[in-house]
């Protein structure tokens, strides 16, 4: 038997967060963001699960877009970060690639650039995020450098938001209101329609003003809520990652004896210890407290001590008929990697997504 430690993968699940992404804007075009690994779910797996139902997907760079290739996706795929340098220009054309342009230097490049054929553009406008984006005074002249262009095909105008999930909060509505100042009088001088797009899954949850011609789920694909609080929407969602393991020792400890590297938790009363077979090693979180929810037979119990590479212990004093080789649930449907996340001072986004590969991943749909 191989250890137990194993991800689990719904694919039908993400097509139904899917779904409910296309449903909270009938009249939009979807790109479904798969990067990172499909945030560890498994690119070339989610992809195809979703390759019929959305118009784009979305990667970070050119070499995980040809990995999606390599595997047989034919979908247009959008590169989040443009090119890196020059010569990939050709490299994403050839690939049915579009890029997202969000400095003078890509600009550049792009425009003096010898390409096989003209290339679809994605503008970054940096309406507030300030960390990728051309600024709002170099929108007009940018665009038109672009329209100028035998190099270009279409333009799309696009930002993203730092604080969508701050609902009703100011930062967002400064983005949309700086957003629509930029691309106006983009939008009054030419007889085109111009494509934009805003949302990613906050802003898609929470914020209908940004739902636009492109929307732009990722995290909410996988099941996990972008908010801290309940949002009615959010709670449609359905987790698509089970992280699991097994009970693999059972033991007694006295009332002062400690468990774990370091002897950071210490028994207050004669307690029954079980051993679960993952670690840090596997992706479970090395930061994780005393206290964080483990699930054995569907119960909660608490993890107690430090998590090292392969193990971690719980706490199973007050179950009855514990045996080894029960099921340990880390987080998936019955509990969130959000509160888990939670306990380990990150964000469920981390958590799914740092997943080695060392731990099996099983797909299911």
């Amino acid at each position: 038997m191989s250890r137990p430690a194993k991800i689990i993968i719904d694919l039908a699940a993400i097509q139904a967060n899917c779904r409910l992404a296309q449903t909270l804007a009938a009249h939009s075009k979807t790109v479904a963001v798969v990067k990172a690994d499909a945030y560890g779910h498994g690119a070339v797996e989610v992809a195809k699960a979703l390759e019929s139902q959305v118009e784009m997907l979305a990667v970070s760079c050119i070499e995980e877009a040809l990995v999606l290739r390599e595997n047989g996706l034919s979908k247009p795929i959008l590169l989040l970060e443009g090119c890196f340098d020059k010569t990939e220009l050709n490299i994403a054309i050839n690939n049915q690639c579009e890029l997202v342009v969000h400095s003078s230097l890509q600009l550049e490049q792009l425009l003096n650039a010898t390409l096989e054929t003209p290339i679809n553009v994605w503008l970054k406008i940096d309406t507030g995020m300030h960390r990728l984006g051309i600024l709002p005074q170099e929108v007009e002249s940018m665009y038109a450098k672009l329209v100028a262009s035998a190099n270009v095909k279409n333009i799309v105008l696009v930002t993203h938001f730092a604080h969508a999930d701050d609902v009703g909060g100011a930062h967002t509505a400064m983005q949309i209101s700086r957003f629509e100042n930029c691309i106006q009088p983009i939008v009054a001088n030419t007889n085109q329609k111009v494509e934009l797009s805003m949302a990613n899954s906050a802003a898609l949850l929470a914020w209908y003003q940004t739902r636009a011609d492109w929307n732009r789920p990722g995290i909410m694909l996988y099941g996990l809520s972008p908010f801290a609080e309940p949002i009615d929407a959010a709670k449609q969602l359905i987790p698509a990652m089970t992280f699991e393991s097994q009970v693999i020792a059972l033991r007694e400890i006295s009332t002062g004896q400690s468990v774990g590297y370091g002897c950071t938790w210490t028994a207050q009363r004669p307690s029954v210890i079980a051993t679960i077979a993952v670690g840090y090693g596997d992706g479970y979180p090395r930061t994780a407290k005393s206290g964080t929810p483990v699930l054995i037979n569907q119960q909660r119990v608490p993890l107690v001590g430090s998590v090292s590479m392969d193990l971690i212990s719980v706490d199973v004093t007050d179950l009855a008929k514990v045996q080894i080789g029960d099921k340990a649930l880390l987080w998936g449907k019955a509990l969130s990697a959000n509160e888990v996340a939670t306990w380990a001072g990150t964000i469920g986004y981390e958590l799914v997504t740092r997943m080695p590969r060392r731990v099996t991943r099983h797909f299911v749909s």
